[in-house]
């Protein structure tokens, strides 16, 4: 049986008979595993070639193939009919401007929702041509090079800088009861543009979440990229509240509710990929503040061997995952990429002849093969409920996004004993602390020692930037933060980054994640029987062999991927 094609080209393909089921699955397969898009995978696996493909969306779509994008002369005034912003964004290209009309390249010309916003946004009427992807890119570099619309761009096109308009609007959509004022305002084209620049700019710089955050006298808007959090030049204040309302219109909250907390999700195409964002609103004394989590499949691999693990640490959780039961717990604090590790985890052991189901809350990736079930607790689905489900539908593997009670724990426990595999988070600072976390949930500790076949505890840590990465000499006091003597470093040598262009001058860029495994053997059963606290237990099994999350973090200063600091302040 045919996979779930949700990709508008690859159903295309399908209807006119020219891919097969295998090869489709396999297409599928390449495009959740590396994020490449679907029509450059028909090509590299030669099923489809450029050419083809191109044809076929122009004959679907009705429409002609433009051949030669990236040498054509376009006039700078059909250049100028779509923003910077937006031809990046949405990457389209303006061709040939006649009357009302605007002939549009787009490298993405099967998606309708493209194409209404791009619409909506320059006032004019589209007709969309089909042409290279890359070359429709190249087009948009070469044209639009110089020009990057700022913030104070869109801001002065809300009537030439002048807030009255703006400001008036805001006040009126502050009546509660004026949610059709908060609708026009959220769909004014200047604070369309607004929010897609934003949304723009934080994707290009890597961020995981973009807060916004509304005070009695200023609105800030900040990134957090590789864990820490960048403020951008706020904007005025009385944009807070069209902006917000912008991004529930996205999310299709309700737009008039602000006294009550809201999570919503928002699905779009940026710059040529696929971006989910996790929306989640607060009431604050000022008004909403709001907190996107930026989900990119691109930039999180989900695959073991790339989240950076000691050989043998690896080598242990493969094992670990393959048994066909018990439980593995995943531990430490909240955006330490848990739920990553789990889906590389689930990824590793996903077959045709295994069932796999998750409860998670939310669901973040979408997993091609597993029953993925969100969590929704003000309906009275909870883990504890999703996970008695699950047992009558028959799986092989488990994932429960987090175990928060002892109903939850006991149902896992019962699970494990009853032939199914495990694996879920707790939020502990280190393995040993699972096991203690456990006892204090109220799990009799023969259950734990029965179940339980290990725990990883884990913690991200910023990289240094490879372009201005520089050696130095660590001073006294930063190896006594370590606990190292000159003895112990002996001749390795220490690395930093001086800051550049290619990293917005932080020194770092990128982050990689440092562990610390328990396996639960005869030993470690042995304590968790005798109720040995935590503390005796983690020195007992550095004594057998378990490397500590600072030794990991010591790997990395060592390797040179990592510095002094971020490996005291996460360990």
């Amino acid at each position: 049986m045919a996979a779930n094609i949700t990709d508008p080209l690859l159903a295309l393909v399908k209807d006119r008979g020219l891919i097969d089921d295998l090869q489709l699955e396999e297409v599928i397969a390449e495009n959740t595993k590396s994020g490449k898009p679907i029509g450059q995978i028909l090509v590299d696996a030669r099923i489809l070639d450029l050419d083809t493909q191109l044809n076929l969306i122009a004959e679907h779509l009705g429409t002609e193939v433009v051949t030669g994008v990236k040498e054509m002369e376009i006039k700078p005034e059909v250049i100028g009919a779509i923003p910077p912003t937006t031809a990046r964004m949405y990457q389209c290209l303006p061709l040939e401007l006649i009357g009302n009309s605007l002939r549009v390249a787009m490298a993405d010309p099967l998606n309708p929702a493209i194409v209404d916003e791009v619409g909506f946004i320059v006032r004019k009427e589209l007709q969309v041509v089909v042409a290279d992807p890359s070359a429709v890119v190249a087009a948009i570099n070469k044209y639009y090079a110089e020009k990057a619309e700022s913030f104070e761009d869109i801001l002065n096109e809300m009537g030439g800088g002048d807030p009255n308009a703006v400001e008036e609007l805001a006040a009126t959509a502050g009546k509660e009861e004026s949610a059709d004022a908060l609708a026009n305002m959220a769909n004014e084209t200047p604070i369309i543009k607004f929010v897609n620049l934003i949304l723009y700019q934080a994707v290009q710089d890597r961020a995981s979440d973009i807060h916004f955050e509304p005070f009695e006298d200023e609105f800030k808007i900040r990134y957090r990229v590789d864990g820490a959090l960048y403020e951008m030049a706020p904007p005025p204040r009385y944009l807070a509240t069209p902006v917000i309302s912008r991004l529930k219109v996205l999310a299709n909250l309700n737009i008039s509710e602000r006294r009550l907390p809201q999570d919503g999700r928002i699905s779009m195409s940026l710059a040529g990929k696929r971006i989910d964002l996790r929306v989640s609103t607060l009431p604050t004394k000022f008004g909403e503040s709001v907190v996107l989590r930026v989900l990119d499949r691109g930039s999180v691999s989900l695959d073991l061997e790339n989240l950076g693990m000691r050989p043998e640490v690896m080598g242990n959780v493969s094992e670990i995952i393959q048994n066909p039961n018990g439980i593995f717990v995943v531990t430490g604090p909240t955006g330490c990429g848990k739920t990553t590790t789990l889906y590389a985890c689930l990824r590793a052991v996903n077959a045709l002849d295994t069932k796999l189901l998750t409860a998670e809350d939310p669901v973040e990736y979408d997993i091609e093969g597993i029953m993925q079930v969100p969590i929704n607790e003000t309906t009275g689905m909870t883990f504890a409920k999703a996970l008695r489900a699950f047992l009558r539908q028959d799986p092989d593997i488990i994932m429960v996004g987090e175990m928060r009670d002892l109903e939850t724990a006991q149902i896992a426990v019962q699970a494990s004993l009853t032939g199914h595999l495990v694996l879920s988070t707790l939020h502990t600072n280190d393995a040993p602390g699972a096991v203690t976390r456990f006892v204090d949930m109220g799990v009799e500790p023969f259950l734990i020692s029965s179940t339980l076949m290990g725990v990883l505890a884990q913690r991200l840590v910023r990289t240094i930037c490879p372009k201005c990465s520089s050696p130095f000499e660590p001073t006294e006091n930063q190896l006594s933060l370590l606990k190292l003597s000159p003895l112990d470093v002996g001749d390795k040598t220490f690395y930093y980054g001086r800051g550049c262009e290619h990293c917005s001058d932080t020194g770092y860029k990128g982050r990689s994640g440092i562990y610390e495994l328990l396996p639960i053997t005869d030993a470690v059963r042995n304590m968790i029987n005798e109720r040995v606290p935590a503390v005796v237990m983690r020195q007992r099994a550095i004594e057998m062999g378990m490397a500590s999350i600072r030794d990991d973090g010591l790997r990395l200063i060592f390797s040179g991927k990592t510095t002094v600091e971020e490996v005291v302040r996460y360990t």
